[in-house]
């Protein structure tokens, strides 16, 4: 390895009398030439590798969301009402009655004492055509307990995915069909918005109360700016079809959204329009976290931890150890993160260094 600021001295022959200078050769001018261009191709952009341990979290249970309040207390939910809170930053999980088998798509805690779950019934074993398939549940004393609460005006039939809360009050459930309910005074009451497609729809990101950009199949990707009284569909660049899963956004104009097939995709403009960057990676992304506009992560099937350090210029692939599907990701700082999927994986970041130049 050539290291700057290393040279070799080498001994020019010594004349007696007036001192003479002598031609350089070209072969040396060649090998400048050629150790600029080595130069050129090693200092690009390299992610200092991350360590990425496995968590003991007691189930086999297919996990399907990870939430973090702070580097300490978090919850994950998944398959068969499996619902695990830690204290510890995950060194131990510990299961919470959630008086239900229903499968957890999501979690969502306001705070301490207010929290959210999505349930999913299973289509083949509802009672009745009345039943709904989704509904949410509501703890306000931290998890202790839960009451279930139905959503009105939705399609019975329609499957809840995702519950979002930009703030204690304003909060947004979102699925198949474009179904879109909002809050703005706590949950106490859910309202059905228009959204301009009939797509699923499987990620969201917000900037505060009144931005909001969805994302899903068949390429959706919609905006809002008044807290969904209005909505925009964006352009995509890209000219086949496919499944966006999740978007995040680092401001209200710097965003990026990943799918299937390894897409990744970026916007400067709020998301009216979006560009693709590439990932090196032929796999489903389901979920994507930036947690500054430099440096973010993305998580999909067959163990596929990436990450990258220069807004997605370039992406790296991290070692998990792993080969199954990580399902979604969550981080509360660059040194704190946490990755779920099938299996009980729950794995957990350890202290990330700073990003290298080599």
């Amino acid at each position: 390895m050539i290291r700057h600021g290393d040279t070799e001295r080498g001994r020019h022959g010594e004349t007696r009398g007036r001192s003479q200078r002598l031609p350089v050769p070209p072969f040396p001018r060649l090998l400048v030439a050629l150790l600029l261009l080595l130069t050129a191709h090693c200092s690009l952009p390299t992610a200092s590798a991350a360590t990425w341990s496995r968590q003991k979290s007691g189930t086999m249970a297919w996990l399907h969301a990870v939430q973090f309040l702070d580097q300490n207390h978090g919850w994950v939910a998944g398959s068969g009402g499996t619902l695990l809170e830690t204290g510890d930053g995950g060194a131990t999980w510990k299961r919470v009655a959630t008086l239900t088998k229903d499968t957890l798509r999501d979690v969502c805690f306001v705070d301490e004492h207010t929290g959210w779950l999505i349930a999913e019934r299973d289509v083949y074993k509802l009672k009745t055509n009345d039943e709904a398939r989704s509904y949410l549940l509501r703890t306000d004393d931290g998890g202790l307990t839960w009451r279930p609460i139905y959503l009105d005006g939705t399609d019975l039939n329609a499957r809840l995915v995702r519950v979002i809360f930009a703030d204690a009050a304003h909060g947004w459930v979102f699925g198949e069909t474009g179904v879109v309910l909002a809050t703005s005074d706590g949950g106490a009451h859910w309202t059905p918005q228009s959204p301009p497609t009939r797509h699923l729809l499987l990620g969201g990101a917000f900037f505060d109360s009144s931005r909001l950009w969805l994302v899903g199949a068949s390429s959706t990707i919609i905006h809002t700016s008044n807290s969904g009284v209005t909505w925009q569909t964006a352009t995509v660049r890209d000219n086949v079809k496919f499944r966006f899963h999740s978007t995040s956004f680092i401001s209200d104009r710097l965003g990026w959204a990943v799918g299937s097939s390894g897409r990744i995709f970026a916007t400067s403009d709020g998301g009216r329009t979006w560009f693709s960057q590439r990932s090196n990676v032929a796999v489903d992304l389901l979920d994507v976290k930036f947690i500054s506009p430099s440096e973010g992560w993305a998580a999909g099937a067959n163990g596929t931890l990436l990450r990258t350090v220069n807004g997605g210029r370039h992406w790296f692939a991290e070692t998990t150890g792993i080969s199954h599907e990580l399902t979604r990701i969550h981080f509360v700082d660059r040194n704190h993160g946490w990755a779920v999927g099938f299996g009980g994986t729950i794995l957990k970041l350890g202290q990330s260094t700073a990003p290298s130049l080599r």
